[in-house]
């Protein structure tokens, strides 16, 4: 048998698919050092993460995202934006986000539900950022916005993304996130 009979023969090689994930936070400090850290932690070799900042509405976190993603010169299987409730109104962000084939990971009433969520299941209503912020200090005494540490939060990625989970876990739900669901698509 010559090389050529036995090549045809051979399986061909297998390769984990590679996706590259653009993610666009909509605040300066927390959600980009978050996601930093759980890139390092996570190392993910079949999965690219680009993380950028937008401190912005999420409409327009949406519209920057979308406009970075076409121009970034890199072609990106998925584009996220991470953004808060707050006081916004994300019915724009929604529609845009909608047209541009940008995904959303709203946290309801902000992105410290999901820090929160690495410790305890919590579904009682929670009405702004100091509703959450009294909580989560039980757990993580000191946790400054402007300073956060992934390592405060590794242990408990996998249970806060199955503590996100919830039949009803749309943005109009408090408390809520879908940051559970670009977790699990980083890996």
């Amino acid at each position: 048998m010559n090389r050529r009979e036995n090549s045809v023969r051979r399986r061909p090689p297998f390769r984990e698919p590679h996706r590259s994930i653009l993610l666009v936070c909509g605040a300066k400090a927390t959600e980009p050092a978050y996601f930093a850290g759980l890139k390092r932690s996570r190392r993910n070799p079949a999965v690219t993460i680009k993380i950028k900042s937008k401190p912005a509405d999420p409409e327009a976190v949406v519209k920057y995202a979308a406009d970075f993603g076409r121009h970034a010169g890199a072609e990106y299987d998925e584009v996220w934006c991470v953004v808060d409730v707050d006081e916004f109104d994300l019915d724009k962000a929604m529609t845009a986000a909608r047209r541009l084939d940008v995904r959303l990971a709203v946290s309801n009433p902000c992105f410290e539900y999901w820090l929160l969520l690495h410790f305890e299941a919590c579904a009682a209503p929670l009405t702004c950022y100091g509703d959450v912020e009294k909580r989560l200090l039980k757990h993580v005494p000191g946790y400054r916005k402007s300073a956060l540490r992934f390592d405060d939060f590794a242990h408990g990625v996998d249970k806060a993304v199955d503590r996100s989970r919830h039949p009803e876990a749309g943005h109009t739900r408090n408390p809520s996130t879908q940051v559970g669901l670009l977790v699990e698509q980083i890996g």
